[in-house]
């Protein structure tokens, strides 16, 4: 009773998907939860194009190699937009792609891709848009029908302020009725979905403390408003963080319209490195992310999830010690 509770509040999460959506839920990172979805849905005997420009979107294709699936690659610049004309040229070699994969919020640098004329362009031409929520699900817009999405995958640590341990892929009813697209048993989402409806169990042995986690954690984000006040609830800590390091000249990687209301990216100052900033500010009980890649020596990164209110102006006055 309880898998199914929290796979139908998933579903509601979004207004557009209470009835056109189901969730099947497993036990896993955010990560499992994209290979489950790439695995069930990504097709064996057609190409999928995978929208790049980040780790995670680099990470899909490398998911859809190791599958032995068909796809392409964008292989986009981390600190670019989407190249629309990379894709549109793609697509024009290779007419066999029925499915396109990208990363909502690549976290490798912040950035909430822009995916109004992907989205498009997948509703034009009748593509599944498989969908990486993982770091923005309940807290980012996501057009559902605009964008054409088959299938998102996202988990339950991040915006939904649960625990780790459990992730989930949210799906078309179309898509759970087609034939599994799998060459892995633990997964294969339809199996999921398929028990989980039925009677609520699970092929596998689910984490069960974080189904509990999750349970309070949906009330909580319907308590306070939903994705959308939580998503400005991040944007205001992200504008007072920003207040605070643009008065000590510290500048972002991005411009700021590009980014999320979830992570900002920003340019180490000369003179200090990663690791004495990250182990000043662990001292006093924040723990920042590094930057990934040929980015790890030159940024930070800071996010703004979770119930963090009465820590914001401490982190703000311990950044200013910092610099």
């Amino acid at each position: 009773a309880l898998m199914q509770s929290i796979n139908a509040r998933l579903a509601r999460v979004y207004e557009e998907t209470a009835d056109a959506y189901e969730a099947a839920t497993l036990t896993g990172s955010g990560t499992s939860a994209v290979e489950g979805m790439l695995q069930s849905f990504a097709p064996r005997d057609a190409r999928t194009l995978v929208v790049s420009n980040g780790v995670y979107g680099e990470r899909m294709a490398n998911m859809l190699r190791m599958q032995g699936k068909p796809y392409v690659c964008t292989e986009g610049e981390w600190l670019e937009a989407i190249d629309m004309t990379t894709v549109n040229t793609l697509l024009a070699q290779y007419p066999d792609v029925q499915a396109v994969a990208v990363v909502h919020h690549e976290t490798t640098t912040g950035r909430l891709n822009d995916l109004t004329e992907l989205g498009e362009l997948c509703k034009a031409r009748g593509l599944d848009l498989l969908l990486d929520a993982v770091s923005s699900f309940a807290a980012e817009d996501i057009e559902f029908d605009a964008w054409n999405i088959g299938a998102v995958a996202a988990t339950a640590n991040k915006c939904l302020h649960s625990v780790p341990g459990l992730s989930f892929v949210l799906a078309r009813q179309e898509l759970w009725q087609r034939s599994s697209q799998a060459g892995s048993v633990y997964l294969d989402m339809h199996s999921y979905h398929k028990a989980q409806h039925a009677n609520g169990f699970s092929p596998f042995t689910q984490s069960v403390q974080p189904a509990f986690a999750l349970d309070v954690a949906l009330d909580e984000l319907a308590q306070s408003g939903g994705w959308e006040q939580r998503g400005a609830t991040y944007g205001a800590r992200a504008e007072r963080i920003a207040a605070t390091l643009d008065g000590l000249g510290i500048q972002t990687l991005l411009p700021r319209d590009q980014y999320s209301s979830i992570l900002w990216t920003w340019l180490l100052p000369e003179g200090l490195n990663y690791p004495e900033l990250h182990d000043k500010l662990k001292a006093e009980g924040f723990v920042i992310y590094a930057g990934q890649g040929n980015l790890a020596a030159s940024v930070f990164r800071i996010a703004h999830m979770g119930e963090i209110d009465d820590d914001i102006e401490r982190l703000c006055a311990l950044l200013e010690r910092s610099f």
